[in-house]
Formats: structure tokens, C-alpha cells, sequence
């Protein structure tokens, strides 16, 4: 199915870009979310009227997400929980509990946004967590798990 992406989308393109991609990708995920819309002729001149906003939108997009990985970059969070005697923690620290974290900080981060490719965290420890805010933007936030 042949879309016109409204905005950049990982690996797939960036805005104004006509791609092919699987119709069930495009029905399912792409139109609804408004990323992108069928590349037909009415679309397709609709799209060219649009495109200095559009555009302006995404780089007002890039900039907020910037501001806030500088912000999140600068930041060192602790979580105390209660863990064994070797370290290892009753239970986990996963992406919504270092969303969470983040926001109580002061910057708005939803559990979409943190990427933890290992999985939870399970012990106590040093690390490094990284935060997609956007498909260009990404921040690092380190994080120390101490027992209680």
C-alpha cells in the first residue's frame, strides 16, 4: 500500500516521503496514529497546500524533544527498593517505574519512550538507560538501583 508520511518514521522515511509499506501496517498503525495517508491524487495535493506547516510542526517537535534530552542527559536518578543480601532485588525496576522517576523529576516522559533492550533491571547496580523522545532524539539517563 502506497502512503504519504506525514511525519518521520523510523526506517521507513521522513515527511513527504511516498513509501510502499504492508496494508496492515498502513490501516493499523500508520493512519490511525496520523503518521501518514493513502497516496492518492487528492492526498498527494492536499499534502503539498500543508507541507510548510507540516514541516514546521516537525521541527518544533525536534526542538521540544531536544530540550528535554539535555535535561534528561544532566539527570542521575536513585530508586531504592528492597532487595537480598547478593544484590538482587524483590521484584524489578522496568520502563514504567523509570518513567515514572523521570517525571516525578519534572520532565514528561511516558513508558513508550524508555528503551530497555535487556529487559527489567533485577539487581542493584549502576546503569545506563536510554530514552527514545523522538526518531532522531535519543537521551541517556543513568540510574542507580540501591537496596533499601
Amino acid at each position: 500500500m502506497e502512503v504519504i508520511l506525514l511525519e518521520k518514521v523510523g526506517k521507513i522515511g521522513t515527511l513527504g516521503s511516498t513509501v510502499n509499506v504492508k496494508s496492515g501496517y498502513a490501516r493499523n498503525y500508520l493512519i490511525p496514529q496520523g503518521k501518514a495517508v493513502l497516496a492518492n491524487t487528492t492526498n498527494k495535493a492536499e499534502f503539498e497546500t500543508r507541507r510548510a506547516e507540516l514541516e514546521k510542526a516537525a521541527n518544533d517537535k525536534l526542538a521540544t524533544a531536544q530540550a528535554r534530552a539535555d535535561k534528561i542527559n544532566e539527570l542521575e536518578l536513585t530508586v531504592t527498593t528492597s532487595a537480598g543480601d547478593e544484590g538482587k532485588l524483590f521484584g524489578s525496576v522496568g520502563p514504567r517505574d523509570v518513567a515514572e522517576l523521570i517525571s516525578a523529576a519534572g520532565i514528561e516522559v511516558v513508558k513508550n519512550e524508555v528503551r530497555m533492550p535487556t529487559g527489567t533491571i533485577r539487581t542493584t547496580g549502576e546503569y545506563q538507560i536510554d530514552i527514545q523522545l523522538h526518531p532522531e532524539v535519543h537521551a541517556n539517563l543513568h540510574l542507580i538501583v540501591a537496596a533499601e
